[in-house]
């Protein structure tokens, strides 16, 4: 049963912080706007908040009416670097600017839950709602961690939520373990000998090794990593040359990998590292390898993901609590949170994608995204019958 109903008060109020936010987008560890208009409304509720983890972060504490359990609720906050083509009333006015992951929606959906469970405290314990500075890709979460929020707030378990386009309006998706992958950074420099493009037997040429070593990565997850376990190898991005008469002396290669398993991440690398070597001394090239950490995988804690998943079916009822999703090899920085703290991450439905696209909804990181107002409701319900379950 959803605890906020659709078209209530709270709902419109939610609408319009939502459209505020969409409306003014900022990027990682540069929301100050974002971060002051959550504090004032969480400040007009008399809600307490401690401001400047990660730099614009937010913790807003809830009291119950009786000593309790300590849990954290995150939403994030930062929009990406996208050029919006919507046409609606509310679209950004930042140009290059976009919330095109919904970050507006779950900062709503948290302010929501946040400022219901402040004039609904019957409830055993403490809340901390987190509002998350730099999930994309600036390690918000890592740098919160790593500034202490749970030594400053600690907390006995903490929870993530995520809108998903693809499944349903009023569903849920909760996953036992793996919900999202680990995500590093691949840099591979070659290093050959150049020199002019009619006497290419007078040099080594860096490109003809690259274009190996690529077809040769292609071999190492197929025969490498167990059929059950999952890994994927992209590169994305090839730089070398510079005249086309010309055959360089040096090219990099960059790009992604993605695993769940760090002993299956830790073994893809060390083949990388010798197809790189040895491909590169057979053609009498050199060549160096480096995987750069950006996110760890997003792993729930089995007994938290049940919680939540019991907390969920009060909302939308058991039947539209999806528990067979594949996991998704996108990264989420809730992850250095999960690793600090038991707890879970959850999808919440955004609604179908038509085949026609667009027109009637799109895919995260999409220039015609926008989150569901439909599905706000029921993402803060989910927030405030969490905490009351928990906290009983």
């Amino acid at each position: 049963m959803s605890i906020i109903a659709k078209n209530s008060e709270l709902h419109r109020q939610m609408v319009a912080w939502r459209h505020h936010l969409h409306k003014h987008p900022e990027l990682s560890f540069n929301e100050k706007m974002t971060s002051d208009y959550i504090a004032s409304i969480l400040q007009s509720h008399d809600i307490e908040i401690h401001r400047g983890l990660a730099v614009t972060g937010i913790v807003a504490t809830v009291h119950g009416q009786r000593e309790g359990s300590v849990i954290g609720l995150r939403a994030d906050m930062d929009a990406l670097p996208i050029q919006e083509l919507n046409d609606f009333s509310y679209k950004s006015v930042h140009d290059g600017k976009m919330h095109a992951c919904g970050h507006d929606g779950h900062s709503t959906m948290l302010l929501g839950a946040a400022i219901y469970l402040k004039e609904n405290n019957d409830f055993s314990g403490t809340v901390h709602f987190i509002f998350q500075p730099a999930e994309e890709g600036g390690g918000g979460g890592r740098v919160m961690v790593e500034e202490g929020i749970f030594d400053k707030f600690p907390c006995q378990a903490v929870y993530g939520m995520h809108n998903f386009p693809g499944i349903a309006e009023g569903q849920f998706a909760v996953h036992s373990k793996a919900v999202m992958a680990a995500n590093e950074t691949l840099i591979i420099n070659i290093q050959g000998k150049g020199g002019h493009a009619a006497m290419p037997d007078q040099c080594i040429d860096p490109v003809v090794v690259g274009a190996q070593i690529i077809s040769a990565l292609q071999s190492v997850v197929a025969r490498n990593v167990a059929p059950l376990n999952s890994a994927v190898i992209s590169i994305t991005m090839v730089n070398a040359g510079f005249a086309s008469n010309v055959v360089p002396d040096e090219m990099q290669l960059t790009g992604s990998l993605r695993y769940f398993i760090k002993e299956v991440g830790d073994e893809v690398k060390d083949k990388i590292k010798n197809i790189v070597e040895g491909v590169s001394h057979s053609m009498g090239a050199s060549a160096t390898f480096e995987s750069v950490p950006n996110y760890p995988a997003t792993i729930n804690t089995p007994r938290h993901a049940e919680i939540c998943a019991n907390a969920a079916a009060m909302v939308v009822g058991n039947n539209n609590v999806l528990r067979n999703e594949q996991p998704t090899m996108g990264s989420e920085d809730f992850a250095f949170l999960l690793n600090a703290l038991e707890g879970a991450y959850i999808w919440i439905g955004n609604g179908l994608v038509p085949e026609d696209g667009p027109k009637g909804g799109c895919m995260l990181h999409n220039t015609q995204y926008d989150f569901n107002d439909e599905i706000l409701p029921i993402g803060a319900s989910y927030w405030v019958q969490l905490a009351q379950h928990i906290l009983q």
